[in-house]
């Protein structure tokens, strides 16, 4: 019976030159390449026009990015950030935001609809949300292979003792360990993965594409409800969380969560009333 997990993983698989390649930018890579193919599917099924579906990658990977790091320097540490924008652009110095990355990835969608597709944005997310739980998870794989973003200590069996001096322990230092702590990227990755086999099933099997906004809503109710709970077990990311009720990560949460809840009685409402058959007389 494990008592707990000693996990000395590099964050690096190997290194060409001076240049790293990481399990964090691969998983992150592999996500995207495996969402692209999803979304050839759903193209093909249902007959969209080709042309559209490059560009629908160049503005997510681009929403994402530039949405994510944002997040994390205006949410997490805006003083330090605002008074040195240069840093912003430091992305290799480490620092994204998931709830950032939504909002770069909603901001990109409405040029996306706007200028490429011309279509609602509720018709692009129905789509678009149904791999971003796989890639989500994947991102979580690479945060446990960083050993960051874990949780406070346990005394379960599976808590996981992760190196808290990796840059030194990486140059040849013996190693510090945390306490036995939630190995809280494992949950995430869990339960993104099981958002990304619903919304797959809806998609697929139950064309759930046809109730705009469903499927989307699906997905923000159950991605942003995993990570409210799951906050609860997590270490806070900066000092000024501590004096918070609930940290920042649940914070921006909970608009996430209840804009799911509105699509979902949205597409529902509008499914409902388009199968009201008129009285005949």
């Amino acid at each position: 019976m494990l008592s707990e997990i000693t996990w000395t993983a590099d964050p690096a698989i190997f290194s060409i030159g001076s240049k790293e390649i990481r399990w964090y930018s691969l998983m992150f890579i592999i996500g995207f390449g495996i969402g692209y193919k999803i979304v050839e599917r759903m193209w093909t099924r249902e007959s969209i026009n080709p042309k559209w579906i490059d560009p629908l990658l160049y503005y997510t990977l681009a929403g994402t990015v530039v949405g994510a790091r944002l997040g994390h320097c205006l949410f997490y540490d805006p003083g330090y950030y605002l008074s040195h924008p240069v840093d912003i652009l430091k992305v290799w110095e480490g620092g994204l935001a998931s709830h950032g990355g939504v909002l770069g990835i909603i901001v990109a969608i409405y040029f996306y609809s706007k200028y490429v597709s011309r279509q609602s944005m509720l018709w692009t997310f129905d789509k678009l949300v149904v791999p971003t739980g796989l890639v989500a998870a994947l991102i979580r794989i690479g945060n446990l292979m960083n050993h960051e973003v874990y949780g406070l200590p346990t005394d379960l069996p599976w808590g996981f003792r992760f190196i808290e001096n990796l840059h030194a322990w990486r140059q040849g230092a013996e190693p510090i360990f945390s306490a036995p702590s939630h190995p809280t990227q494992i949950y995430e990755a869990a339960c993104y993965l099981l958002t990304f086999a619903l919304c797959m099933w809806l998609y697929f099997k139950k064309d759930a594409w046809k109730k705009e906004g469903l499927i989307f809503g699906i997905f923000m109710i159950c991605i942003f409800t995993a990570r409210f709970f799951i906050e609860f077990l997590k270490n806070n990311q900066e000092d000024f969380e501590a004096a918070m009720p609930i940290n920042m990560g649940q914070c921006l949460s909970i608009p996430f969560i209840v804009m799911g809840i509105y699509f979902v009685v949205r597409a529902w409402r509008r499914s409902n009333l388009n199968t009201i058959k008129p009285n005949r007389t």
